[in-house]
């Protein structure tokens, strides 16, 4: 029934959620005999899966819908893999009248839990939910974790990273999509001038400036890369590190798809949401306490998850689920790991 199809996957954005969705093109890509697998997302992410062996052929979304329809008619695909669920995938289904194999986004789950504190959901990972939807192929989780590729020719160079550095370093990941999702630049200078090791701060353009005033706690210590590097470029600064510090974002699962050790700070957002830092059965058999991640929550906090996403601005006007943050501890368990 499944062989020799043709499947369709969609997954719009973001960064994150794409990567977190890749075992599951993994699987059905390799699992599934004669399986062609077909990837939609948004143009603007093309970099996340571009050098994803595991995907035959790319479509982009770019603000034209109906001519995306009509060229996606033209493929004749067998099914849809809807990895995102929303109103544009809902129209693409109906347009495309083909079956579908979708997960749970669990969205009024999302809302008790963020609007009223009302804990209902399943405990079950976003990936396991994104594999979840393709188990009817007969696709199971192989165990390997989460994919990110880098193109050969987007690696960083020796001397994009100071001699300092050479030698090794911790990543710390700065930036994020929205307020509440990040740490004050007061709290990463503190983290910074803790940690005894060298340090890499990364982060897009929009980070720089704070990347500068975090940096200048000390110079040598700290090199400020946000700005100045591709996404693949940030990605490869991730896996040469010794350890990555980053909040809810991103680099923090393309950190887990290098089996990397991930201490991960939580603010607006929470783990509660499924979307801690996930890995593989056989890559945490790599890691000696068979633990690979730590999480780093302000105990206490009723408002916490406030969002999906994160926002702008705190809703209670505190921020305490990032102002309260314990860095002494943070600091203590990186050198601890670094040990």
């Amino acid at each position: 029934m499944w062989s020799n199809k043709k499947f369709l996957v969609i997954r719009f954005s973001s960064i994150g959620d794409i990567v977190l969705a890749s075992p599951a093109i993994r699987c059905l890509k390799q699992q599934v005999p004669g399986a062609r697998v077909h990837f939609l997302t948004k143009l603007s992410f093309r970099a996340v899966t571009e050098a994803n062996p595991y995907i035959d052929q790319f479509h982009y979304f770019n603000n034209n819908l109906s001519e995306l329809i009509e060229e996606l008619k033209t493929e004749q695909f067998d099914y849809i893999v809807d990895l995102h669920k929303n109103f544009r995938t809902t129209i693409i289904r109906m347009r495309l009248q083909v079956p579908v194999l979708a997960y749970e986004k669990l969205s009024f789950q999302k809302f008790l839990l963020t609007r009223f504190g009302i804990n209902r959901m399943p405990r079950r990972h976003i990936t396991d939910r994104c594999l979840d939807a393709i188990a009817p192929t007969g696709a199971v989780n192989d165990g390997r974790g989460l994919d990110y590729f880098i193109p050969e020719d987007q690696h960083i160079k020796a001397n994009d990273i100071p001699m300092s550095h050479s030698a090794g370093f911790i990543a710390i990941v700065i930036g994020a999509s929205y307020f509440t999702k990040k740490l004050p630049v007061e709290k990463l200078k503190e983290l910074c001038t803790r940690i005894e090791f060298p340090i890499i701060l990364v982060g897009g353009k929009e980070d720089r400036t704070e990347g500068e005033a975090i940096a200048a706690v000390d110079p040598v210590k700290v090199y400020n890369a946000c700005g100045k590097f591709s996404l693949h470029e940030s990605a490869d600064i991730v896996r040469r590190s010794r350890l990555v510090i980053s909040h809810d974002t991103g680099l923090q699962y393309i950190a887990c798809a290098f089996n990397k050790k991930v201490l991960a700070i939580w603010g607006g957002t929470s783990p509660l949401l499924d979307v801690e830092p996930y890995y593989g059965k056989t890559q945490l058999q790599q890691h000696a306490s068979g633990k690979a991640h730590e999480n780093f929550l302000v105990p206490g906090l009723s408002c916490q998850p406030c969002s999906n996403y994160g926002t702008r601005q705190c809703p209670k006007g505190h921020f305490n689920c990032m102002r309260q943050q314990d860095i002494p501890l943070i600091s203590q368990t990186v050198m601890q790991l670094l040990s």
